[in-house]
C-alpha cells in the first residue's frame, strides 16, 4: 500500500509548527508560499483530517499534526543518520556508535579512548549526541543513541547496563569560601549555604538521601542550572555550592578554580555504567563490543574517568 504522505509532507508539518506562518515556513524550506500552500492541502486531502486551524493570523496544529510531527521527526531524524552512515562506510566506516553522558558535556576523556579502541576494533567510529544527556535512557530505547554512560542502577525494561568504575562526589565551593580547608562536609556545614543543583529530583543515593535528609540539614535553594559546565563557573565565582561527579571536575580542580571536599565522612561513591538496549546485547554487535571495550578501558590505570 502506498504510503498517504512524503518526505515532503513530513517536512511542512514540521516547520508550520516551528514557524506557525505559511511564509516563514515557506521561507524555511526554501518554496513559495503558494506551492507550500498546495502541498499542505494535498496532506489533509490524502489523511481526510485537518492538520491546522487558523488563530490570528497563525497556524495553530490539531492533534493530528502533533501526532504526525513526532512521526516526522523520527522518521526525519533516521533518515539523516542514515545518510551519515553510507558516507561513513564511504570513508571506510563500518559501524557508528552513538553515545551521550548523562547529564555532563565534559568529553576530555573522548580522545584516549578513542585510541584505544582503534587499537582493539576497526571500522568503528563514534559519535557523540550531546543533547541526549537530559534523558539518556528514553534516547537508547528510542535508538536515538546506542550507549549512555549513566550514573546509578538501572532497572528498565529492554535496557541492559554494564559496570564502568565507581566515583565519589564532591562538594565544591570557591578557594575563598570558609569551607574550603575541610576534608568534607557534613549535613550541619551547609545549612543556608548557596546551593545550585541541576536537578532537584532526589535520588536514593546521592546528596539528598545521604547528606541532606539524614540529619535534616538543607542549604538554601539558590538555583536550577541544567547544565553542570555552568554550574562550576557559578561555584569558581563564589555564586554558589554544588555537589557533582568527581571525575567531571579533574581539569578545574588542577587549575584550582573551585575546591572540591567528600561529601561526608565516609564519603558517598556514585557508580557509573554503559547503558544499552537488551536486543543488541548479541555476541558480535558493535553496540556491545564499544560498550565492553568502555568498560575494559575505564578499568585501566590512567583512563579520563576518576577510579577510586
Amino acid at each position: 500500500m502506498k504510503p498517504l504522505l512524503d518526505l515532503r509532507h513530513l517536512q511542512l508539518i514540521q516547520a508550520i509548527i516551528e514557524t506557525g506562518r505559511i511564509t516563514d515556513a515557506a521561507e524555511k524550506l526554501g518554496v513559495t508560499p503558494s506551492a507550500l500552500s498546495h502541498r499542505l492541502r494535498e496532506a489533509e486531502r490524502r489523511l481526510d483530517v485537518p492538520l491546522f486551524t487558523r488563530m490570528h493570523k497563525r497556524l495553530r496544529k490539531t492533534p493530528a499534526a502533533e501526532h504526525m510531527a513526532v512521526v516526522a521527526e523520527r522518521v526525519l531524524s533516521d533518515l539523516s543518520r542514515a545518510e551519515e552512515d553510507v558516507r561513513r562506510m564511504n570513508a571506510g566506516i563500518q559501524h557508528v556508535v552513538r553515545l551521550s553522558v548523562e547529564a555532563y558535556s565534559n568529553y576530555r576523556w573522548l580522545p584516549s579512548f578513542i585510541k584505544f579502541l582503534k587499537t582493539r576494533m576497526a571500522g568503528v567510529d563514534i559519535q557523540i549526541m550531546a543533547g541526549a544527556r537530559s534523558d539518556p535512557l528514553t534516547s537508547v530505547l528510542n535508538r536515538h543513541i546506542d550507549i549512555a554512560v549513566v550514573s546509578g542502577t538501572v532497572a528498565q525494561a529492554g535496557l541492559i547496563g554494564m559496570p564502568l568504575f565507581e566515583d565519589p562526589l564532591l562538594y565544591i565551593m570557591s578557594p575563598e569560601h570558609r569551607l574550603a580547608d575541610r576534608e568534607f562536609v557534613e549535613g550541619q556545614d551547609i545549612v543556608g549555604e548557596q546551593f545550585i543543583t541541576y536537578t532537584k529530583v532526589p535520588e536514593p543515593d546521592r546528596e539528598f538521601a545521604r547528606l541532606f535528609r539524614p540529619t535534616d540539614s538543607y542549604p538554601t535553594w539558590a538555583a536550577t542550572v541544567e547544565l553542570p559546565e555552568a554550574i562550576v563557573e557559578l561555584v569558581a565565582s563564589d555564586l554558589g555550592t554544588s555537589v557533582l561527579a568527581n571525575w567531571a571536575l579533574q581539569s578545574v580542580l588542577a587549575e584550582g578554580r573551585v575546591k572540591g571536599v567528600r561529601v561526608t565522612e565516609e564519603g558517598i561513591s556514585v557508580p557509573w555504567c554503559a547503558v544499552l538496549r537488551t536486543e543488541d546485547t548479541a555476541e558480535d554487535d558493535p553496540i556491545l563490543e564499544v560498550a565492553e571495550l568502555l568498560s575494559e578501558w575505564c578499568a585501566t590505570p590512567g583512563c579520563g574517568f576518576h577510579i577510586t
